[in-house]
């Protein structure tokens, strides 16, 4: 009955060494001072890009309690107080008619509802095309869209 009660004992304690060690690994990995050692220095990706109603922002990023520095490009202030209603933004590159992806936190997406949900990280678009638009309407007809921003890249 003692070894029982014991071996019980001994088994909780375990189960609960064994449950909290992850979390106590994920509060480490997401601690502040994992955060401070990754900065942004000068290593932007858009230096030469000319921009209009964007700019280059540095965003800390921990999926799984592993932290990255990202770079991308989000919509300046001043266009995000203007009144977007009813329709979709995309990234259109108008010389060849493509289209490039936004990051939708830690998801890939071709459009996106609301203004501050713009987030050009998509370095690859904006080096194998000049000229990258930031529309505003229906993405079926990338023609008849409003341009919200531009990014053109120096050559």
């Amino acid at each position: 009955m003692i070894r029982r009660t014991a071996l019980r004992a001994l088994t909780g304690v375990a189960v609960t060494a064994a449950l909290a060690l992850p979390l106590t690994q994920g509060v480490q990995a997401a601690a502040p001072e994992a955060a401070a050692t990754i900065s942004p220095d000068d290593n932007n990706p858009f230096r030469g890009v000319e921009l209009d109603g964007m700019r280059a922002d540095f965003q800390l990023m921990c999926p799984a309690g592993h932290c990255a520095g990202l770079w991308s490009l989000v919509l300046t202030d001043d266009v995000l107080q203007q009144e977007f209603e009813g329709r979709r933004f995309f990234v259109y590159a108008p010389a060849t008619g493509e289209f490039g992806f936004f990051l939708d936190r830690d998801i890939v997406v071709r459009t996106v509802d609301r203004p501050s949900q713009v987030r050009l990280g998509d370095t690859d678009f904006m080096r194998s095309h000049p000229r990258v638009e930031v529309r505003y309407g229906d993405p079926d007809r990338p023609d008849r869209a409003r341009v919200v921003a531009t990014a053109t890249t120096l050559m």
